[in-house]
């Protein structure tokens, strides 16, 4: 590919987001996935003549959550349009949307990317419903390659929101960054399960180019079907060469709708992409304006949880350093919580989050779970045993595996394992001069200027003591006696 150096890519990001509302957007059937085909359907999401839509107030107030933790503005009065296209998953031919009055609108998202804080523009997030699906029968799944298409309607009139940023973003890896953190954000305020896997979370990306940062942006290209983090990357890098590319051999770029082949890892055009008045936009005339009141607002506010940018600053205030707490912010709740625990049970700060996100998640990898019963008082007594000299970090590693296996708390785990370190200085000192005397060729390097066989030597120790010696003590009395 070509050397982009010269150029600077334009990169905006749409996220589709299916709310987890009980019901869907405007009528009241179920809202779930995996269900069997056209089983949660009626005659509004259907649009059977003469059903009339009633929007849901829960999706509302989600939306608006997701707004706050967005730091968008919220309006205090939008309305609903219909956006006119003609598609077989679309049962009225019309997708209830919103246009020129969002819900929400201008907030911002710091994303962590390329060694750096970057700040993300939110253009907007409004609500409207998802569309039913296609099953295309044929080879690879691909409408051109099909025989027939089967439509499962269960999902259309699912609540969904679209976040649109801004044209912020300047490079795939930030793009990739920008949309894990907003998946954590919207994960975190648990309106969405926001599984990629299953579709509760979709990324669509709009890319142009142009030669620097003073110049007008470049023609668009709107990238689809992207259905995991490393596939937006992966699809962003490629068409930015792809058209830097395309213009400097003379050629320009099209405004068109890109599909993105992941085994092939290229993508291909599938059709002109719209403009807005391709839609013929105009106001849902079945439903009545969305009203958010400033005191509803603030109620809403109120019920925002710690978000992930906010945890990762509250753990570095503790001592934690930045690539532990970025980690630590994003882990599983139940390690946040462990952490949280057993801190408030008196733990190092910086112990336990390493011990958490490198041991126990390295513990929970092995074993193929994403579960534990360790409790927060437990890690903070095996944590103080090693302050206190009485755990070696490798005996600390097998008093871990106890704790999560359920044997007791760290003493008992460390006493039936007998791992607990050696405090008799006098059986110390007898075993470093053991084996001084039984390594003489090793003592006489030493005295001869090899400084490093007193690491040999603090092996044997430990070896003759099972692992139980204090290696810090016996490296000290070790350089006492050769000395």
């Amino acid at each position: 590919m070509t050397e982009t150096a010269a150029w600077e890519p334009v990169i905006g990001i749409e996220v589709h987001v299916e709310l987890a509302t009980q019901s869907k957007m405007f009528c009241g059937c179920a809202v779930g996935f995996g269900n069997d085909p056209n089983t949660n359907v009626c005659p509004t999401c259907l649009a059977l003549p003469g059903a009339l839509p009633v929007t849901n107030g829960r999706a509302i107030e989600w939306i608006t959550k997701i707004g706050l933790a967005l730091n968008c503005e919220i309006s205090e009065w939008s309305v609903f349009h219909r956006k006119n296209y003609f598609y077989a998953d679309l049962p009225k031919n019309y997708q209830i949307s919103q246009f020129d009055i969002p819900v929400c609108h201008d907030g911002w998202l710091d994303v962590d990317a390329d060694g750096e804080t970057v700040r993300i523009g939110i253009e907007r997030a409004h609500q409207e419903e998802d569309t039913g699906k296609s099953l295309h029968i044929g080879d690879g799944g691909r409408i051109h390659a099909a025989t027939e298409t089967l439509l499962d309607f269960n999902r259309a009139g699912v609540p969904l929101v679209e976040v649109v940023s801004k044209p912020d973003i300047r490079s795939a890896a930030q793009a990739r960054a920008y949309a894990q953190t907003l998946r954590e954000v919207v994960a975190e305020l648990d309106v969405s399960d926001a599984r990629l896997e299953e579709g509760s979370i979709r990324f669509d990306a709009n890319i142009s180019v142009r030669r620097g940062p003073e110049a007008e942006f470049g023609t668009k290209v709107e990238i689809k079907n992207m259905n995991s983090f490393r596939s937006l990357e992966r699809a962003v890098d490629f068409e930015i060469k792809r058209q830097i590319a395309e213009l400097e051999s003379g050629g320009t770029v099209i405004q068109e709708t890109r599909h993105w082949d992941e085994e092939a890892g290229v993508t291909s055009s599938m059709r002109t992409k719209e403009g807005s008045s391709d839609y013929r936009y105009f106001t849902e005339p079945d439903l009545v304006p969305i009203v958010v009141s400033p005191a509803w607002r603030e109620e809403i506010r109120a019920t925002l949880p710690e978000l992930p940018h906010q945890r990762k600053a509250r753990y570095a205030g503790l001592g934690v350093d930045s690539q532990t707490s970025l980690a630590l912010s994003s882990a599983d709740p139940q390690l946040r919580d462990l952490f949280d625990g057993a801190i408030s049970a008196g733990a190092d700060s910086r112990s336990a989050a390493n011990w958490i996100t490198g041991e126990i998640v390295a513990w929970m990898r092995r074993e193929e779970t994403d579960s534990i019963e360790l409790t927060p008082e437990h890690l903070a007594e095996m944590l103080a045993m090693i302050d206190g000299n009485e755990l070696s970090a490798s005996a600390a590693k097998d008093v871990l595996d106890g704790l999560l296996r359920g044997e007791g708390t760290a003493r008992q785990v460390a006493e039936s394992r007998d791992l607990l370190q050696m405090t008799d200085a006098g059986a110390i000192e007898s075993a470093v001069d053991a084996v001084l005397a039984e390594n003489p060729d090793a003592v006489e390097r030493y005295q001869g200027g090899e400084q490093k066989v007193v690491g040999f030597l603090v092996g044997q120790v430990m070896r003759a003591t099972q692992g139980k010696a204090d290696p810090k003590a016996v490296n000290v009395l070790l350089r006492e006696k050769l000395s």
